[in-house]
């Protein structure tokens, strides 16, 4: 097994972008409505939500983004096979 793919998430953090955009907009908010609640930018939440770019973030705006959007955390890091 190649250690280069094992460390390598982009796909990970393609899909939980998917995830955030998906809720977000089922909610109502706009990126830069989601991303004034999150007290971030609302480019840092379009380059979270963007497919070509992988932008790593943390678990604890995970949660913060979950409990905005009144959803269960797990919701957000639900992957296609």
């Amino acid at each position: 097994m190649n250690n280069e793919n094992i460390t390598d998430n982009s796909d990970y953090f393609i899909e939980i972008g998917y995830n955030i955009a998906y809720y977000r907009k089922h909610k109502g908010f706009t990126q830069e409505q989601f991303a004034e609640k999150l007290g971030i930018s609302r480019q840092h939440l379009g380059a979270i939500e963007a497919p070509n770019i992988v932008r790593p973030f943390s678990l604890d705006l995970l949660f913060t983004m979950a409990k905005i959007l009144e959803i269960a955390p797990y919701k957000l890091l639900v992957f296609k096979d």
